[in-house]
């Protein structure tokens, strides 16, 4: 069973029509990058699937189960969209910490707000937010960042910053990992070191999807690759075919430009 489906996915903003029916699927612990020009749909289809956008059409399943389905027209509560929310982890272009916390409590604040609407909450606070700073500390540690713990976003580089990100999104254990672009934002001596994370991050089978323009690293990091042209799925296979063998003219026509940049 596929850990996430799209199906038939729409979007328009106007009279400008973003997705044109978008599908995939994806297994559990697979990386999947998506590539594509500009415009083409790549972060509307990450935010839709995320319920930053509502997608005009199209259904949206998490291991099987129906999280999204634009023909229910029965409105959906704050809390049913922050549960669905929930299974997807976002990493965005821009950094968006807080700049009042510092790093660990950028990393603690969604499950602290969270743990507040556990029933226990109250009797077992000390613990529970115990419990919350250790993993906080753990995955901190994981990206290589705990001589930053006590710092402010102010006094971090943008590589650093994005590494909170990424600490942040898998604070609250998604199903499933979104990078939008992770390392546009960076100068690109900065680059290496988020490439380095999500490398790493693969390597312990973390199910991600990846909105990239980094084709060595797309090539290198994804089972699959996704080629995005004008609000459609123009082209979807392993590297090696999408990359290395493109069959699609728009796709080698992305990679040529790309390849002489």
């Amino acid at each position: 069973m596929s850990i996430l489906e799209i199906r038939d996915m729409h979007k328009s903003f106007g009279k400008t029509e973003v997705l044109k029916g978008v599908g995939f699927s994806m297994e559990k612990g697979e990386v999947i990058s998506i590539l594509g020009s500009s415009g083409s749909g790549k972060t509307t289809l990450l935010r839709c699937t995320n319920f930053l956008e509502t997608a005009d059409k199209g259904r949206i399943l998490v291991d099987g189960d129906v999280i999204f389905d634009a023909e229910d027209k029965a409105k959906k509560t704050s809390a049913q969209i922050r549960k669905a929310q929930l299974n997807f982890g976002m990493v965005f272009q821009q950094f968006n910490l807080f700049p009042q916390y510092n790093v660990l409590e950028n990393v603690m604040l969604a499950p602290k707000l969270l743990a507040k609407e556990r029933e226990d909450y109250k009797q077992n606070k000390k613990d529970i937010l115990s419990e919350i700073e250790e993993k906080a500390r753990d995955i901190i540690d994981k990206v290589g960042l705990t001589e930053k713990l006590l710092n402010y976003p102010c006094e971090l580089s943008g590589g650093q910053q994005q590494r909170v990100s990424i600490a942040r999104a898998l604070a609250l254990n998604p199903k499933i990992l979104f990078f939008d672009e992770p390392t546009s934002a960076l100068d690109p001596e900065l680059t290496g070191e988020i490439l380095k994370v999500i490398r790493e991050l693969a390597k312990k089978r973390i199910t991600m999807v990846i909105v990239t323009h980094e084709i060595g690293f797309a090539k290198n990091v994804s089972d699959r690759i996704i080629f995005m042209d004008k609000g459609v799925v123009a082209e979807e296979g392993t590297p090696e075919e999408v990359i290395d063998n493109p069959k699609n003219v728009r796709t080698k026509e992305f990679l040529s430009l790309i390849n002489q940049k």
